[in-house]
């Protein structure tokens, strides 16, 4: 009954915070309690391969980033997907849910403790300076896409995976996705499918 609850305010949120982003704080108190009472069994009601389309996209980047944040991380598992890749790399893995991030830190590995770091933050009002970070990734997550933009490098990569494909409660169409992304100087978008889901590549293009 709680997962089925849990789906159904996902996907109406992600529905009007997409459209309306201002929305978003109606949902946030809500949305933080549903995680936090979700994340003692968070890992074991998750897809066993949810992070396939995740790493698949991860595989593609035509460099190393040096900094990376993993918005809604959850449990960690996305920022650590990403420190195993890249063994330079410093990473952030940020959620809204305080009970999510324990279990994360809880899990974090003694090797790579040194360069990642979990930390409670709001998606749509991130305290981390402009461009900060080469990759910012999403795994089954609200995109607020000005933010997105603003705390991410030039010519750095958003990463957008969704674990169910459009069956994800938290879904945003690519074509959605690529119209967004596009008016905020996005380009060279790539599409990848693994497992049961799909994930979007998009490169912020340097202006300057």
């Amino acid at each position: 009954m709680k997962q089925t609850i849990g789906r159904k305010l996902a996907r109406l949120t992600t529905k009007v915070v997409v459209r309306s982003p201002r929305a978003w704080r109606l949902f946030r108190g809500v949305t933080r309690r549903n995680f936090d009472a979700l994340a003692p069994e968070w890992d074991s009601i998750r897809l066993a391969n949810h992070l396939a389309p995740y790493e698949r996209a991860l595989d593609a980047l035509p460099s190393s980033p040096r900094r990376a944040l993993d918005l809604g991380t959850g449990t960690g598992d996305g920022a650590l997907a990403i420190a195993g890749r890249f063994p330079h790399a410093e990473v952030v893995g940020a959620d809204l849910a305080e009970g999510m991030l324990q279990r994360a830190r809880r899990k974090l590995p003694a090797e790579v403790a040194g360069r990642v770091r979990f930390e409670a933050a709001d998606a749509s009002q991130l305290p981390y300076e402009d461009a900060s970070f080469d990759l910012v990734a999403h795994a089954n997550m609200f995109p607020f896409f000005d933010e997105l933009r603003r705390v991410l490098a030039p010519n750095g990569w958003a990463l957008f995976a969704f674990s169910g494909g459009d069956k994800t409660p938290i879904y945003v169409p690519f074509d959605r996705l690529r119209r967004e992304l596009g008016e905020r100087g996005f380009t060279d978008f790539a599409d990848f499918e693994a497992g049961a889901g799909t994930a979007l590549l998009a490169r912020k293009r340097d202006r300057s």
